[in-house]
């Protein structure tokens, strides 16, 4: 059986690693995909603790949940995005505050 803080290691890295992506790169669909890692890692969170506290569909049904939001919020941010590109023809998201104006 695998303890539960190998779970918690990776998830740790996949949120890191989602959340540097955020800050770092300019790129809209980049930052998009960043946050689906963070989500990711939640769900492996959401797993990983139901699984150890006994109730292993709990945790399964949140992150069934969550994949489902996390759904319906990527087809919107695309969308967005999409828009966007083709008003602006970039996706800088440095450059998205001409929409200010």
């Amino acid at each position: 059986m695998i303890p539960v803080e190998y779970y918690l290691y990776i998830s740790l890295a996949l949120f890191v690693i989602g959340m540097m992506t955020v800050f770092i790169r300019k790129n809209a669909i980049v930052i998009l995909m960043g946050i689906e890692l963070m989500l990711n890692a939640a769900n492996i969170n959401l797993v990983a603790f139901s699984k150890f506290d006994g109730q292993e569909i709990d945790g399964q049904l949140f992150t069934l949940f969550v994949i489902m939001i996390a759904a319906a919020e990527m087809t919107v941010a695309l969308a967005i995005i999409v828009k966007v590109v083709r008003t602006f023809n970039t996706a800088n998201v440095d450059e998205f505050n001409k929409l200010k104006g």
